[in-house]
Parts: structure tokens; C-alpha cells; sequence
């Protein structure tokens, strides 16, 4: 006789998996594209379907109850899985072009490995990546040069797309850097129209504090060994500070700098299975290198 069926299916576990990986129902729905109600049936079907609760209720914050860590373990590997077998089985003779630009600090610290990995699991598909600034990755996405772009944004700017990653900035420097407090501030930037320039000298201006731009380069190797050298402060993502950067943001009392989104644009209309697969590999990568927080709010 056939076994019981199980009470969960993929979908279950993959929003199950984001709420966890973001923090709340609203961002997971966010990430998810889905509606915020849909989100909360989805996890009471699988609360009833394994009559047990997943998530401690106290106020506004959700902890996961001990059952919930043991299914938030095996969901992960569940879901590795499936994506294994899509990538072995329905599609094992993936070939095509892809197209992809992408932020260069962000592709060499986040997207290496995983464009690495793609790659060896589809042979057949020629990936050509670009790095470049987000407005000259939005103006070539919107004249059909790219089938997906990764490119930085305002957490409360235009919606759409996919949210893949959320950069907290800090302003960091060398422990060589000399500076005061009280004087211009020398920045090592990328030239315009850079986000973080832009965000830098927006910050530092509603400020009143006084500025100077030191060394530009385009290049990120370039700020780094300029700021390693004791050159000036720029601004990055706290993921990427070199252990030998500290940030400088109490010492030099400098402004507090907004979080920025990383955000996935994919070309409209239809698109070849492997820019589908490579996007929805991107966004699963991505998911899973975010940290599990001890709690999740609503």
C-alpha cells in the first residue's frame, strides 16, 4: 500500500525559507512576489498539514519553535535538492546566450561562485557578464543589450524587479588615514553617476560638512589600494570591508548612510530557458547566503 502523502509540498518550504531569510512575512512576500495574505495561508497549510507550529507568536516579534529549526534544516536541503534536479534532469541540454550586467563590487564578492557554478552545470550556455554603473546598466537593459541586470537602488525607490540583497554602507578607511573630525572630509570615490558617490556627498552636504575628493577611480581594486594606502575614505557595503579598512564613521562623527538595494531586472516578455534558470539560480544563491536571524518580525 502506498505510503501517507506528505504535507507539504515546494512551495511551502520555499516561502517557509524566506520568511526565515528575511526577517518578516511583508519582506518575504516582497521577495517572493507574492501578496502578504497569501504568504500567511501558505504557512497555516503547512502548520495544519504537520500539526505543528513553526513560529513562537509574542507580540511582534516570531521566533521559530524547535520544530520549526529542525523543518527550517531539512527545507533547506529539500529545496537544494529540487533545484538540483531541475538543473540534472529537465534541463540537461541547456544551451544559449545570457546576458547579464551587474555592479562590479557587487559580482565579485556575491557572484563569482555562483556564475561559476552555473557554468559547470551548463556548459552549453555561453554566459556574457558586464560590469559597469547602475544608470548605464539601466540605460542598456532598456535598449535590449542585457536579458537581466543586477543594479543598485533606493529602498524606497520605483518598484519592480526582483530584491535579491540589501547593503548596509558604512564609511570606512585604512587605520593609516590621517584626518580630523572638524576638516574636509578626502573621499575616494567612483566618478559620477555612482550610487554610493552619490550617496556619499548627499549625506555629507545635508550635513554641513566640508569635502574634498582625493582619488577617483572606476575601478574597485583601484579605491581599495588607494584607501589601503591611507588616501582618503569611501564608502562600502559592511559584507565587503578588507580586514585591513575600519570603519571611520564615529572617529570623524560622519553622517549616517541609508541601506541600498540590490535589485534583478529581467527582460520582459518571453525569455530562453536559460536566462530563466540563471535568474531563478541568482535568486536562490542569494536567499540562502542570508544570515538566519534569532528572530523574525511580522
Amino acid at each position: 500500500m502506498p505510503g501517507p502523502s506528505l504535507p507539504f509540498d515546494l512551495d511551502l518550504l520555499r516561502t517557509f525559507v524566506a520568511i526565515v531569510d528575511n526577517g518578516s512575512f511583508t519582506r518575504a512576500a516582497s521577495r517572493l512576489g507574492l501578496t502578504q495574505s497569501t504568504v500567511s495561508l501558505q504557512i497555516k497549510r503547512l502548520e495544519d498539514g504537520l500539526t505543528r507550529r513553526l513560529f513562537d507568536r509574542d507580540g511582534r516579534e516570531l521566533k521559530l519553535t524547535s520544530e520549526g529549526e529542525v523543518l527550517l534544516t531539512y527545507a533547506r536541503q529539500i529545496l537544494k535538492l529540487g533545484g538540483e534536479v531541475l538543473s540534472k534532469i529537465v534541463t540537461p541540454e541547456l544551451t544559449g546566450v545570457v546576458r547579464l550586467g551587474t555592479p562590479e563590487d557587487f559580482a565579485t564578492t556575491h557572484l563569482s561562485e555562483v556564475l561559476a557554478c552555473f557554468a559547470r552545470a551548463h556548459p552549453q550556455v555561453a554566459l556574457e557578464v558586464n560590469c559597469d554603473f547602475t544608470v548605464n546598466l539601466l540605460d542598456d537593459f532598456s535598449k535590449g543589450r542585457y536579458d537581466m541586470i543586477l543594479f543598485k537602488r533606493e529602498p524606497q525607490g520605483p518598484s519592480g524587479g526582483t530584491k535579491v540583497w540589501r547593503e548596509v554602507l558604512d564609511w570606512v578607511a585604512s587605520p593609516r588615514l590621517v584626518a580630523e573630525g572638524n576638516g574636509p572630509i578626502p573621499l575616494v570615490l567612483s566618478p559620477a553617476p555612482d550610487v554610493y558617490r552619490k550617496r556619499a556627498l548627499s549625506a555629507l552636504d545635508a550635513a554641513g560638512r566640508d569635502w574634498r575628493i582625493v582619488y577617483t577611480s572606476p575601478s574597485l581594486a583601484g579605491l581599495q589600494a588607494a584607501v589601503q594606502a591611507g588616501l582618503g575614505v569611501t564608502v562600502l557595503p559592511t559584507e565587503m570591508v578588507p580586514e585591513d579598512m575600519v570603519s571611520v564613521s564615529a572617529r570623524l562623527r560622519l553622517p549616517k548612510l541609508s541601506d541600498t538595494e540590490i535589485v534583478l531586472y529581467q527582460a520582459p516578455g518571453h525569455v530562453s530557458p536559460a536566462v530563466q534558470l540563471l535568474s531563478t539560480t541568482i535568486v536562490a544563491a542569494l536567499e540562502r547566503r542570508v544570515a538566519v536571524p534569532a528572530t523574525v518580525g511580522s
